[in-house]
């Protein structure tokens, strides 16, 4: 039975929120600042002497300060409080992270530093993660820095895992934290227990079980979104200190998906028209690092080595209906080695970091029992960047070289060699108010085909002439921090950005049909029109520009986070859009947001979140519609029962009826859309000890 609405129109809250956003700027602009802090919209961590590079060009969310994510189970539930920063895909399965339109396939993405590359397949996400394992996120919100490399030229998003060194108390050598959680919407239950401890004090060890039960959801007008799902995660972690100078970590996660999912989970309400609605499937990740950091008593030596091995699989079974069967994986294996060194001069400090990384990826693909289809690709790289600080201005000079050789059936195996340069530059024009500017180059070179299109070259255009995309990123802004503005010990953190991103030799893939955009690949000349599929390189180049601002203020009972971004991209000879692999275009409609935290004691704490996203139309006049969501939620953590705290939600709180712009959007067709889910009721319990 469908809820009732409440009688509060979500369009007065978001005026209200808009209202509250411009007295707060207006309160803020004749303030004065002391420290610069970490910019999130969760909390404020002021520390002296910090980078505009590390807190406004970098962004971090830690989970469990951000209290509506403690019942996160995609990966929007907190990522979405980034400015500039989307993740579409109702279903875990087809979660895509986009940053500033671009989405996974052009960023950086890591899991304990192991890098999750290659596509598997179009109508799924390839970021198989489940937040409950995660502690933290680091975002880079567009590339600023040489050290980031391939594959990052929209940016990066770096997840990192709990540790046992984040649960122990003070003086404690072993604990356990209980977790329960139910979500109403989609009558899903997650269970979790982690194990860890300091058996010696230079020994620490972690486990974690977590289990996650969801059947289908509905969307705001009680549209199914098919899902009947189990998943498992793992996670094993082992640290030691060697000496004063060593420490070495191994780890082990795993997340793993198993149930009945619709054939394209981008299309969750799809009927059955071309074959099934849903099919057995499996989806699974294991990831594999070994860290080794070595740290004496010099500044010149902090060297940090990693070795990875990532698997990302999905396997499906449509019980003999229709062609859906196959098995696909992709493999990525790498080692990362960086040393920071600070040195001080008359001249200022100059903090160097130089690095280099291998890293090869391959893709696995068997349908119907047929022959396994491969290809891979591996990329060798060296940096350099100085951080060279001279009073108030900081200079920062980076150069990059990469040895990119490129999959056998995309582009023929062909090597690219590159170099690309960075420069950044900061200024304090006044107490803790700096200006910044920045400028890299960008290079990445041809993927990975998608790995459900693996063929060793049947029916496939291998074109040896593919360039690699090349471009540009440039910044400029602003970021200020204001103390002791209404009452002693507040803070208000302000930032603003204007960004434009230029991209050149935009890779895209051609499909066979008689779809409209999928008009096939002569064989032999490589022109657009013919039997084959393949990759190839736009004839248009492409730049994105936009701004992002943000403001957090916090007391010592009270939060606000506000946040506005735009992200607009356009070719220079049709105008229109980057294309999209979710069948719209990259664009999304001017976000704005707002988050609101109250601890009214020691035990109760209150929170609301409101997003609102204005529609946005492209240049062939189709409208992605705009909407309002808004999340409330209360935290218990009662006085007599130390260690326990229990929270309450209401997510999407008027059942709006709505899909992500980041997601699968087609308004003319309701079934081709990936709607949100309506209103979600989550309860969740947490007991440590």
């Amino acid at each position: 039975m469908r809820e009732v609405k409440l009688p509060i129109s979500s369009n007065q809250l978001t005026l209200l929120s808009m209202g509250v956003a411009a007295i707060l700027w207006t309160q803020a602009a004749s303030a004065a600042a002391e420290d610069m802090p970490s910019t999130t919209l969760q909390t404020i961590t002021v520390t002296a002497n910090t980078s505009v590079r590390e807190n406004v060009q970098e962004d971090s969310v830690y989970i469990d300060n951000y209290t509506p994510a403690a019942q996160a189970s995609h990966l929007s539930d907190f990522l979405d409080v980034i400015p500039g920063v989307e993740v579409g895909g109702t279903s875990t399965v087809n979660q895509r992270i986009r940053v500033r339109g671009l989405d996974d396939t052009n960023l950086k993405v890591t899991v304990d530093g192991a890098r999750q590359e290659g596509a598997l397949f179009y109508h799924m996400g390839d970021v198989t993660l489940d937040p409950d394992l995660l502690k933290q996120a680091e975002v880079a919100v567009g590339n600023n820095s040489v050290t980031l490399g391939n594959d990052a030229i929209g940016g990066a998003v770096a997840f990192e895992t709990v540790d046992a060194a984040d649960l122990l108390k003070p003086g404690q050598k072993i604990g356990a934290k209980l977790k329960a959680g139910y979500a109403s919407n989609n009558d899903e239950l997650l269970t979790s227990a982690t194990v860890y401890g300091a058996p010696t004090d230079n020994i620490d060890l972690l486990a974690y079980y977590g289990k996650r039960d969801t059947d289908s959801g509905e969307d705001g007008d009680g549209r199914e979104l098919y899902e009947d799902s189990e998943s498992e995660n793992i996670l094993l972690k082992a640290g030691a200190y060697i000496g004063d100078d060593h420490h070495v970590g191994a780890s082990f996660s795993r997340t793993e998906k198993e149930g009945v999912f619709p054939y394209r989970p981008d299309f969750p309400s799809l009927p059955n028209s071309r074959g099934p609605d849903v099919i057995p499937q499996e989806i699974k990740r294991d990831t594999y690092t070994l860290d080794h950091n070595f740290n004496p008593a010099n500044s010149l030596i902090d060297v940090d080595t990693t070795v990875y091995q990532t698997e990302t699989q999905i396997l499906r079974d449509s019980k003999d209906v229709g062609n859906f069967d196959f098995d696909a994986k992709v493999k990525t294996t790498g080692v990362k080695i960086e040393n920071t060194s600070v040195i001080d001069t008359n001249n200022g400090r100059h903090k160097l970091i130089v690095g280099a990384e291998h890293y090869e990826k391959e893709s696995e693909m068997a349908r119907d029992g047929s022959a396994t289809a491969n290809d891979d690709a591996n990329n060798t790289s060296v940096y350099l960047e100085d951080q060279w600080q001279i009073g108030k201005l900081t200079l920062t000079p980076g150069v990059r070289y990469d040895r990119y050789e490129s999959p056998e059936f995309v582009a023929g195996g062909s090597t690219y060699d590159n170099v690309v340069g960075a420069f950044a530059a900061s200024y304090e024009v006044a107490p803790r108010t700096q200006v910044f500017a920045s400028y890299t180059e960008l290079f990445n070179g041809p993927d990975l085909g998608q790995t459900v299109f693996n063929s060793n070259g049947e029916g496939i255009y291998v074109n040896n002439d593919l360039k690699p995309e090349e471009g540009y990123n440039s910044e400029v802004g602003v970021a200020t921090t204001l103390r002791d503005l209404t009452i002693a010990d507040d803070a208000l953190q302000l930032s603003a950005k204007y960004f434009r991103s230029n991209i050149e030799n935009y890779q895209q893939f051609m499909r066979t049909g008689s779809r409209p955009g999928r008009f096939g690949i002569d064989c032999e000349t490589g022109a657009i029109g013919g039997d084959c599929q393949g990759m190839f390189n736009s004839d248009e180049d492409y730049k994105i520009d936009g701004v992002e601002l943000a403001a957090n203020y916090t007391t010592r009972d009270f939060g606000m986070g506000l946040s506005y971004a735009r992200a607009r991209s356009e070719g220079d000879k049709t105008g229109n859009s980057i294309p999209s692999v979710s069948g719209s275009g990259a664009d999304s409609g001017d976000r704005y947001m707002v988050n609101l935290d109250y601890a009214a004691n020691d035990m109760v704490d209150l929170g609301w979140r409101s997003t609102y996203v204005a529609s946005i139309t492209d240049n062939q006049g189709e409208t992605k519609p705009s909407y309002d969501v808004h999340d409330v939620y209360v935290n218990y953590s009662p006085r007599q029962f130390d260690g326990l705290k229990a929270t309450v939600g209401v997510y999407n709180l008027f059942d709006e009826t709505y899909a992500s712009h980041a997601s699968r959007l087609n308004t003319a067709d309701a079934t081709a859309t990936d709607f949100e889910m309506g209103r979600n009721i989550k309860t969740s319990l947490t007991y440590q000890f």
